[in-house]
């Protein structure tokens, strides 16, 4: 078995939160945070009953509202969580290194969403989600989390898989499947009929004798087949078509956007540290570096099928796989085979791997 450039395992990643979790989250956090904001209010309506000055209320509210915000934004910025962040199982943390992206960094984000969050009939908050629809890593990543540098990742624990999934599954190449007619089922011959027993001739009466009658032989019977030999009631089947494997081995060759380069000889894993599964045949394990972290730890799988044709099979990883062919992309659906073609590229999360067959 032989292994491409070997690195460090990457730490375990985390998809990226879906949008109405993190509505969810905000929602939990803006009622916790107004509730707050209430009650200040509420006391310093209660003070400004006794008489005592106006602006004094107003500054204590706008001094619980500061730091409300500041106590937020440092958990947010130390630990990556907030109230309703923690109740729906999301983190904030930094673009590529998984960690807590800082006081500093989450001030700034915090800054930004209360402005969204100002009563302009929802247009600051839907605004913030629209850039987050729109980001063109596929990663949610709003005005706010580009700012502070963040992404929302979601951090529950994925369900257990039952041991029948964990099985290998086998590539199959539907371009390799060939019709061939059916062979007709062998017919016994029928055993041969047995002789007819002439019957008694009928007492003549008494005449004149006559010369006797010879006996008429019987039939001959019909030849009957040697023993345990069958007869085919058909013809033959045509003659199968000569077999590819007489032909020249296809030689398809890979080359990552690493620099990564090799001729595929066997089974392929592709992945930040990509693992065989028991009973796996691999040649070839190619581990990748991914920044965003979008690139699972056994991405994919391509080999060469028996009819010569390079096929790719995403294994169910976290941000799936495109075909890129003639400026067209597509995804790969998981545990389905694909097969490539010369020109072809391939993307796994933020890896790419173009695809050329040698003569």
């Amino acid at each position: 078995m032989s292994h491409v450039s070997a690195r460090e395992a990457a730490p375990i990643s985390f998809p990226a939160a879906e949008l109405d979790r993190r509505f969810y989250a905000f929602t939990l956090d803006r009622l916790v945070a107004w509730g707050l904001y209430a009650a200040a209010g509420w006391a310093a309506w209660a003070f400004m009953a006794d008489g005592s000055g106006t602006l004094v209320a107003v500054l204590a509210v706008v001094g619980v509202v500061l730091v409300v915000s500041l106590a937020s934004a440092v958990v947010l910025g130390l630990r990556g969580v907030s109230l309703g962040k923690a109740a729906v199982g999301l983190r904030v943390v930094a673009v590529g290194t998984g960690e807590p992206i800082g006081v500093g960094r989450a001030l700034v984000r915090q800054l930004v969403l209360g402005v969204g969050a100002l009563p302009t009939f929802g247009l600051g908050v839907a605004t913030l989600a629209w850039t987050a629809v729109m980001d063109a890593s596929a990663r949610r990543r709003g005005w706010h989390d580009h700012l502070g540098h963040s992404v929302v990742v979601d951090v529950r624990p994925a369900p257990e898989v039952e041991s029948e999934a964990e099985r290998p599954r086998a590539v199959v190449n539907l371009t390799a499947l060939r019709l061939a007619a059916p062979e007709p089922e062998p017919v016994t011959a029928p055993a041969p009929a047995p002789a007819a027993v002439p019957a008694p001739a009928r007492a003549e009466p008494a005449q004149a004798p006559r010369a006797p009658r010879a006996p008429q032989a019987p039939p001959p019977p019909p030849p009957s087949p040697p023993a345990g030999r069958r007869i085919r009631t058909e013809p033959a089947p045509p003659a199968a078509p000569p077999s590819s494997a007489t032909t020249a081995p296809a030689r398809w060759r890979v080359a990552f956007d690493t620099g990564e380069s090799f001729v595929v000889e066997g089974l392929a894993l592709v992945g930040r540290g990509p693992q065989a599964r028991g009973g796996e045949d691999v040649r070839h394990l190619v581990p990748l570096p991914s920044s965003d972290m979008s690139l699972s730890k056994t991405h994919a799988q391509f080999l060469v099928a028996p009819d010569g044709a390079l096929v790719v099979m995403d294994r169910g990883s976290t941000n799936g796989s495109m075909l890129v062919r003639s400026g067209v992309t597509r995804e790969l659906s998981a545990g389905k085979a694909v097969t490539l073609l010369p020109g072809d590229k391939v993307r796994f999360g933020d890896r790419s791997m173009d695809v050329s067959r040698e003569s």
